[in-house]
């Protein structure tokens, strides 16, 4: 009988593989993976959690019947917003902002554009609205920006708008007021006589008003956020409930959870579940912080590539950014979401070559789950650079997965030297080398972007490299960056499920607010930002400590964390400022608040930038409130030799690099030990990814079992 006793299992279902952790009782790792299953994405988790499970020669039942917490994080909202298949929305607003919808906002127009059509308007098409101009209503009413009642709410048109969206069928309504945010009484009085009509016709039908949803200025995106949770949330909610009973008929005693775009923790049935969006790569965010907080380094580039796309953010001296206006799927919401760019680069992107000028692209198209890559043999046919990375035996045809999955490379060869090598006038190696630098330069220039839009100097940060794919090009894609060092993982594959594992229950609530403090200001003003302050804060904790109740947490368990969305006044961008303090108690609060700020401010822009004779606004207040959960723990380990055991030596195999072929030496990751160090050129495998080492560069693993990767210029300069 095995002494492992899993206690948490975190899922991360991307656009390709779902991927699996699971955490025992004394910090041991287990990783599973499977393909996604987009139609019923139950099958894919537990196929992946009984593939973990099988490390541990554990029946995936007898690892459900221990666990204490299940996480589970996806795309599966996204893919609803993407190919349309939501609700039936119905939508009543300010009368004058019916077309607010279909207007949009210039910058959602055009994300996801490539360079060339956005300088080519004659390419560019609006995103399809959610909700029809048919389906939209407009209704007499009007509160300012002070809250004071301009008009009020035209009582007979609302009770007719919502007689016609009645009869027109839909499945959701949405209420949104102007200035609700300020005060959501009008708000209010549509839902009840909206509610009123339902009752008299006897449907059922959910009404979703934009001041319970997010209650914050920019209307747009306020209206975004509210459509989309009415649109696409139970549509989602209905997958999630598929995969807790799922786990639940294999003998898990408690509820999923789903992992929120800001970073929290929440039931499959959370009110607000389109915060859940993204929650996927967010993982892998918080994982980084919870490592980097283990080893002593604050400041992190991380950068994940799996088979659809490559994800970076930055986290500056342990602060994850938070950006709370997002473009996701061609929409801008009022959303708190942990800071990330993206790209379409992943191995499964495919290649497409111009028959006329030879004109060579990557992506934005990706094989997916279903049908692949070509050398996956389930009816792929369109090269992609995993092709690429089995034809230069950099992939081990007969360990993918573990094995499970046998590689083809003759037909991957064949379909790339016709569709690539061939057009291009080149040898088949070398097309598949320039095909994989292509994706690594632009893996490496999009960090490159960032690191200069941030003005950090990468010399202060790690950089942690993961996702199935991550190792397989970080030598590449991480070379003359200047990092201060490069990390990797055993468990790379599903590092952003194991940054699930590491998550609290965690809720944000905020109000927007329009508070300023100029250099000078006197007491009197300076008292009544600090009466306003102390109001918001109040409201939003009784709100917290309520739904946290709801959710069977005590009110001594709930911890709480006031932060302040504040900005150099006049300035366009805010910065989210979290502060110890409760309450503004004493006007040197106010004091420390801004001293906060201008702190947090010059180390994400550079002290330069500091514009304090602007003075400050406040534009945001808002409370975090967190119940702390169990986490996996890292093991920390006695060095060992420099040199592997003899059984993690796996033999050589011809391995193409720099325009010739290498002789590489081949390792089993598993088998690896604190203290090893492993020279290239040589493939470190695992059965759910793999880690190619040039000749020149090494890897050597830390007490932690943390892969750290030199390139040879490094390494030269160490010595």
């Amino acid at each position: 009988m095995n002494d492992f006793r899993p206690l948490v299992l975190g899922i991360d279902a991307g656009g390709t593989m779902t991927d699996t952790l699971l955490v025992d009782e004394d910090g041991r790792f287990a990783v599973g993976k499977a393909s996604t299953t987009p139609q019923n994405e139950s099958v894919g988790f537990l196929e992946s959690a009984e593939d973990a499970a099988g490390y541990w020669d554990l029946t995936s039942q007898e690892a459900f019947e221990q666990l204490s917490v299940v996480l589970y994080s996806g795309t599966g909202m996204l893919n609803t917003l993407l190919s349309r298949t939501g609700r039936r929305v119905g939508l009543i607003v300010t009368r004058g902002m019916e077309d607010a919808i279909l207007m949009g906002r210039g910058l959602q127009a055009w994300t996801d554009y490539s360079y060339p059509d956005r300088l080519h308007a004659v390419t560019h098409q609006a995103p399809e609205p959610l909700v029809p101009r048919h389906r939209i209503y407009g209704v007499t009413e009007r509160i300012d920006q002070f809250g004071n009642v301009v008009a009020p709410v035209y009582e007979h048109e609302a009770e007719k708008a919502a007689e016609e969206l009645v009869a027109q069928g839909v499945e959701a309504i949405c209420v949104c007021c102007m200035f609700s945010y300020v005060d959501d009484t009008h708000e209010r009085q549509i839902t009840e006589i909206v509610q009123n009509v339902l009752n008299k016709r006897d449907v059922e039908v959910p009404i979703y008003r934009s001041s319970s949803v997010r209650p914050v200025i920019r209307e747009q995106s306020r209206l975004n956020s509210v459509v989309i949770e009415a649109y696409a949330a139970d549509v989602s909610r209905e997958q999630l409930v598929g995969v807790e009973e799922a786990t639940q008929s294999q003998g898990f005693r408690y509820g999923v959870q789903t992992v929120l775009s800001y970073g929290g923790l929440a039931g499959i049935r959370y009110p607000r579940l389109h915060e859940t969006m993204i929650s996927g790569p967010v993982g892998g965010i918080l994982g980084a912080k919870y490592v980097g907080d283990i080893i002593g380094s604050d400041s992190v580039i991380v950068s994940d590539m799996g088979g659809t796309s490559f994800d970076i953010s930055a986290i500056t001296r342990g602060n994850i950014p938070i950006e709370n206006e997002p473009t996701l799927a061609r929409f801008k919401l009022n959303l708190p979401t942990i800071s990330m760019e993206s790209i379409g680069a992943g191995a499964g992107t495919i290649i497409k070559v111009d028959p006329l000028t030879k004109k060579v692209s990557l992506g934005p198209e990706s094989a997916g789950s279903t049908p692949g890559p070509v050398a996956f043999d389930m009816g792929g046919t369109e090269p992609t650079v995993c092709d690429c990375d089995v034809i230069m035996g950099r992939l081990n045809p007969d360990y993918f997965l573990g094995g499970k999955v046998k590689l083809n490379v003759e037909a991957a060869k064949s379909v790339f030297k016709e569709k690539v090598a061939d057009p291009l006038g080149v040898d088949v190696y070398e097309a598949a080398e320039g095909m994989a630098n292509m994706l690594e330069m632009d893996a490496k220039e999009s960090m490159r972007q960032m690191i200069s839009a941030r003005a950090v100097d990468p010399a202060d940060y790690a950089l942690m490299a993961y996702g199935g794919s991550g190792p397989l090009h970080m030598a590449e894609y991480s070379r003359g960056m200047g990092f201060k060092n490069i990390l990797t993982f055993p468990f790379a594959a599903a590092f952003s499920a194991f940054g699930c594992t590491t998550a609290d229950y965690l809720r944000r609530y905020s109000r927007s607010v329009q508070l300023t403090l100029p250099p000078n200001a006197d007491a009197e003003h300076r008292n009544s930002v600090a009466e306003e302050i102390n109001r918001i804060w109040e409201g939003l904790q009784e709100a917290a400590t309520s739904e946290m109740g709801d959710e069977g947490h005590a009110p001594a368990d709930v911890q709480l964390e006031m932060f302040a969305q504040m900005r150099y006044t006049g300035q366009l961008e805010d910065v989210e400022v979290p502060l110890a303090m409760q309450r503004i108690t004493a006007d040197s609060d106010l004091d420390l608040v801004i001293k906060e700020f201008d702190e947090l401010y010059a180390a994400i822009n550079g002290a330069v930038a500091q514009y304090r004779e602007a003075g400050h606004s406040i534009t945001e207040l808002g409370i975090v409130a967190k119940v702390e959960k169990i986490k996996p723990k890292l093991v920390r380990e006695t060095l060992q030799g420099e040199t592997p055991l003899a059984e993690a030596f796996k033999g050589t195999r011809s391995m193409y690099y720099n325009r010739e072929w290498h002789e590489a030496q081949l390792w089993e990751m598993d088998y690896l030990k604190p203290g090893n160090v492993v020279a290239g050129p040589a493939v470190v495998e695992h059965p759910a990814t793999t880690l190619v080492i040039p000749a020149g560069d090494r890897v050597w693993v830390d007490e932690w079992t943390i892969v750290h990767y030199e390139h040879a210029e490094d390494s030269s300069e160490s010595e």
